[in-house]
């Protein structure tokens, strides 16, 4: 196994290429920032490529045909007839370069199963002693524009003081399978601009128009955490489950449900950038 350990000052970053080239720790003087663990779905972060969130039925449209999308996610894990987070979350990811501060590790999807396009997709992750700066690009390898998305799906260590900060301009209403189904302006219970505890409200929604930046607060410890997010992130899912140690805040490039509407370039790349950055207070 290829295990990544990055250390910067006072910061630790861990990083498991061959399962799902996920973050499986991010902790500063031993306090877990990110919830911390082995595999995909009980570590720190993954990545969201080449879409975020769910495809109803496994199928859409892109420049007026159907695309179809197999179902992805384990079924004794939740069963579910529609794909979810892409397949970098599952895929073994190669490490392009490696040293004590910063990484690079990549993916190459050939089409063949689930998503049915070709693409090549990197992350690459530096750590300096305040921040960890987290970079993903999405490739285009066919000869024709295709959709495609990124986004990054970290889990918050839950206290119960810590606090969640962030301004949107509408959030999507979900169905029972938590599909989009309608976009609404932010209601007075679900909006985190000055601040909300996530134990206060139990979410699972994609809200729109993200101003870019968000950030976490960890009063007992007096210590936050900052987010900004590069242009192409301007939506972001807040997965807030009653009971769990975690909360998530998820910076994406497409609002659940809405693949269709992207676009790749023959050729192109879609790419962004989501900086973490601690602060004593």
């Amino acid at each position: 196994m290829t295990l990544l350990s990055l250390r910067a000052g006072r910061l630790a970053v861990d990083i498991d290429p061959p399962t799902g080239g996920t973050l499986t720790r991010f902790a500063r003087d031993g306090f877990d920032v990110l919830r911390s663990g082995k595999g995909t779905n009980g570590g720190a972060c993954y990545p969201l490529v080449p879409f975020s969130n769910r495809i109803r039925d496994g199928r859409f449209t892109f420049d007026g045909q159907t695309v179809s999308v197999t179902t992805n996610w384990p079924a004794d894990r939740l069963p579910l007839p529609h794909p979810m987070h892409g397949d970098g979350w599952s895929a073994s990811w190669s490490v392009e370069r490696a040293d004590a501060s910063s990484a690079t590790i990549a993916f190459e999807h050939d089409g063949r199963s689930g998503w049915p396009f070709r693409y090549r997709t990197a992350q690459s992750f530096h750590l300096t002693p305040d921040a960890l700066v987290c970079r993903m690009s999405l490739e285009n390898l066919e000869r024709r524009a295709v959709p495609g998305g990124i986004g990054f799906h970290p889990f918050f260590v839950r206290e119960p003081d810590c606090e969640l900060f962030f301004d949107a301009d509408a959030v999507w209403l979900a169905d029972a399978d938590l599909l989009p189904t309608e976009r609404i302006v932010v209601p007075a219970e679900w909006e985190f601009c000055h601040g909300r505890r996530p134990d206060s409200v139990a979410l699972d929604n994609c809200f729109s128009g993200w101003d870019g930046t968000a950030s976490v607060v960890w009063p007992s410890r007096k210590l936050r955490l900052e987010i900004a997010g590069s242009d192409v992130f301007r939506d972001a899912v807040v997965f807030t489950p009653p009971g769990r140690p975690f909360f998530c805040f998820e910076p994406v490039s497409h609002a659940n449900g809405l693949i269709g509407d992207t676009r790749i370039a023959p050729a192109g790349t879609l790419s962004g950038e989501v900086v973490f950055r601690l602060f004593d207070v």
